[in-house]
Parts: C-alpha cells; sequence; structure tokens
C-alpha cells in the first residue's frame, strides 16, 4: 500500500485563501471531515499565526466557558473545526473591529454555521468562504483543469488521457477522500461506514438535536441509495419509521456535515413546463460506494449500479472545479413535465449556460441530446455547450455545439 496523504498533492483552493489573506480579516475553510481542511491551514500557521484545534477537549472547554478570554491578546490565529464552539464568533468580531487587519483569522468548519444567525451577523462584510471537498482527480494528478473554461467558453473538452472501462470504475468507486484513497478497496468499506457513524456520534449533537440518532444512518444510507433523485421525504423516511418533518430536519442536518449536496433546479420564465424542486447528491461517490455495497466485481456484473455512482463522481467534480472559478452563478439540473431533463447546468454570472448530461456507458446517440436541445429552447439566450458524458475515449461531434466526451476529459489540463 502506498503512502497517501493530502499533503502531498496540491489543493487548487489554496489560491482563493491566498488571495482573501491580502483584503479580508477572517477566512473561514469550510467542507466536511477528512476532507483535508486541518492540513491545508496549517500551511498559514506558525509563530505570528499559532494553530488551534477545538477538536483539543481542553482548549475546547476553555473556548466555551471563557471565549473572551480565549481570543483576548491572540494577534493573528488558525483555530480549527470552529463548529464546536460557535461561542467564540462574537468575541472574534470583536477583536476583528478593534485590529481589522487582513488574514487575521482563519477558521475551519466542519459543519455549515452560516445556517445560524449569530454567525452572519457576528462576522458579515468580514469574512470570505472557501469550501474544500475531498481531493478531485485534478488535485490527484497535480494538474489544474481546463474543463469549465473550455466548455463556457464554447469549445470542446479535451481528453489526453482517456480512462474507461474498468479503470474509470476503480476511479470513481474511490472517491476523494485521502484515507479512502490510501486503502485498498475491501477495507474501504469499514472505514467509510465508522467515519459516517462517528459523524452522527460526535458532530451531530453539537448542530442540532436529534432525536432518534440511531436512525441517522440507515436513513443516510437510503440517500446512498437514492443520490441524483428528487426527494420523497414521506415515503423515505417511512420506509424507516419517520415522518416527512423529522426527515426534513434530519436531511438538512447531513447537508450541514456537507455530507449532501442540494442541486437546484434551472429554470426559466420562458417555460412554465419545469419542475422546480432540487435534488439531493451525495457529495463522495466512494462513500455512496461504500454504503450501498457496490464494487468493481458487482459493477461487472450488473452495469445498472454504476450509472447513479457515475452521476455522483462528475457531478462532485465539477462541484470542486466550480469552487475554484470567479464567474461561476451556480450549479442547477433540468427536468421538465415530459421527464426530459439534464443533469447538470452550468451559469455564469453573466448568464451563459452550459449543459452536462452524465451517461455511464461507451455508446452515445443522438437521443441523449434530447434534454439539452430542450434546455436550449428554455433558454433566452443560446448554451455555449451542450455534451454528454460517457464512457469512451474520443471526443465526438453530434451537431452543432454538442458533442459527446469522456467523463476523464473533466480533469484534463488543458486551457482554451
Amino acid at each position: 500500500m502506498s503512502d497517501f496523504s493530502s499533503a502531498l498533492f496540491p489543493r487548487f483552493a489554496a489560491r482563493q485563501i491566498e488571495s482573501a489573506l491580502e483584503d479580508t480579516p477572517v477566512i473561514m475553510v469550510v467542507g466536511p471531515r477528512q476532507a483535508g481542511k486541518s492540513t491545508l491551514v496549517r500551511r498559514y500557521s506558525g509563530p505570528d499565526r499559532p494553530y488551534f484545534t477545538l477538536d483539543d477537549e481542553t482548549l475546547l472547554s476553555s473556548a466555551r466557558s471563557d471565549p473572551s478570554g480565549f481570543v483576548r491578546d491572540m494577534g493573528r490565529a488558525v483555530i480549527d473545526e470552529i463548529q464546536r464552539a460557535p461561542e467564540l464568533l462574537p468575541s472574534l468580531k470583536m477583536a476583528v473591529d478593534e485590529g481589522r487587519s487582513p488574514g487575521r483569522f482563519i477558521l475551519t468548519g466542519s459543519a455549515d454555521l452560516l445556517t445560524l444567525p449569530t454567525v452572519s451577523e457576528s462576522l458579515a462584510g468580514r469574512m470570505e468562504i472557501v469550501p474544500l471537498l475531498p481531493l478531485s482527480q485534478a488535485e490527484v494528478r497535480g494538474e489544474r483543469p481546463g474543463f469549465l473554461k473550455r466548455i463556457l467558453a464554447g469549445l470542446p473538452p479535451k481528453c489526453s488521457s482517456p480512462i474507461v472501462g474498468r479503470d474509470l470504475v476503480r476511479v470513481v468507486l474511490s472517491g476523494g477522500y485521502p484515507e479512502m484513497l490510501r486503502r485498498e478497496p475491501k477495507r474501504r468499506r469499514p472505514w467509510a461506514r465508522d467515519y459516517v457513524e462517528s459523524l452522527f456520534v460526535r458532530d451531530v449533537r453539537e448542530i442540532a438535536g436529534v432525536e432518534r440518532r440511531d436512525l441517522l444512518l440507515p436513513l443516510f444510507r437510503l440517500l446512498a441509495l437514492q443520490s441524483g433523485q428528487i426527494p420523497n421525504f414521506t415515503r423515505w423516511g417511512g420506509e424507516i419509521g419517520l415522518d416527512d418533518k423529522t426527515t426534513r430536519k434530519y436531511v438538512s442536518v447531513f447537508e450541514r456535515l456537507f455530507l449532501l449536496h442540494r442541486l437546484p433546479s434551472w429554470h426559466s420564465n420562458r417555460t412554465s413546463r419545469l419542475v422546480k424542486s432540487a435534488k439531493l447528491h451525495l457529495v463522495d461517490s466512494g462513500i455512496q460506494a461504500s454504503l450501498t455495497g457496490v464494487t468493481e466485481e458487482t459493477v461487472e456484473a450488473d452495469r445498472s449500479r454504476f450509472g447513479p455512482l457515475l452521476e455522483t463522481f462528475a457531478v462532485s467534480e465539477i462541484l470542486k472545479q466550480a469552487s475554484w472559478e470567479e464567474n461561476i452563478a451556480g450549479l442547477f439540473h433540468f427536468r421538465d413535465k415530459d421527464q426530459d431533463e439534464v443533469d447538470l447546468v452550468l451559469e455564469t454570472d453573466g448568464g451563459q449556460l452550459a449543459g452536462i448530461e452524465i451517461k455511464a456507458s461507451a455508446t452515445v446517440t443522438p437521443r441523449d441530446f434530447r434534454g439539452l436541445e430542450k434546455l436550449d429552447r428554455s433558454s433566452s439566450r443560446p448554451m455555449a455547450l451542450g455534451i454528454v458524458l460517457y464512457d469512451g475515449a474520443r471526443v465526438l461531434p453530434f451537431g452543432d455545439r454538442r458533442f459527446a466526451v469522456p467523463v476523464s476529459a473533466i480533469w484534463d489540463p488543458a486551457l482554451p
């Protein structure tokens, strides 16, 4: 087994942190536990910016019992896992207001504190948020990708080193958590289960009141089976004995822990025949595969089990890349009342669109572009590009601004 650590790989979010250090008092790096936040922010610690982790129970106790004293006399600091002591935030605000210098505090959070009114009130105008999800394939390979820039410029993606078939399955099942990537496949499932259970035991109680913690893992496993679907909270909760309201509450907990991503629907005033419900995606395909029992062998026996995993994987890869780009306003999905859909819609600040359909097959037909054509007609301006990602090795044209594109083009370093 190779020595694998997230410290060995570039994190492209570092560029955003370094820019924010020049003009913003507080930088908060947010993302799931074990994604590499601590490794990243410790690069910016040193004698003039000491590092504190609130996973240290003594430090945590001090921060909770005397937040003002904990922050008093801090010049600059890195504070890891700030969600464990949100009581610190008003004191951090006071310290910033007394000495408003750039790069004063670097914080990390493994839970989304922005849902708390006190956070937005305390640090509004003083803080920049930097998302950090598990490793992307581009980071694993060490080259910044050009995929999003190309498609939003209307240029077909390039694929200089295609990965197909079982090799692609292997990449998707591995996901992006450093600990998953360094393990042999048969050892990933125990780690994933222990990882999720530890979050539900330790972190959930600090961010939400949950009466039935014993049902969190069964519900999350159910969501893993339904990743990429429009949620039916009543039906999903009913399968494990939860009502609609409680199911929604627990799903929001998973979102706050960065285990789930909510993909809103794209809609237009030009048509009323669009479904406006969001989709839910697990953030990591490796966790999804581990919790649903999908392996290379099960995919070989039943290819249909690969489709949902590939969609989770591709959406997550593009979500990571979008967090590094400055002009992307949002990621969406598209579905109309005829059930024609596009798995992923990218929209820039200027209103430019690109559509991406994801297909776990080595063949593409004109019918696979049907949802993309409807999306194009629903937009007030022509899409920059419509592509179908597939398990193939070549970029192939399918008409004006339409291409079949290998999945592995997502992390190709070619720039426009």
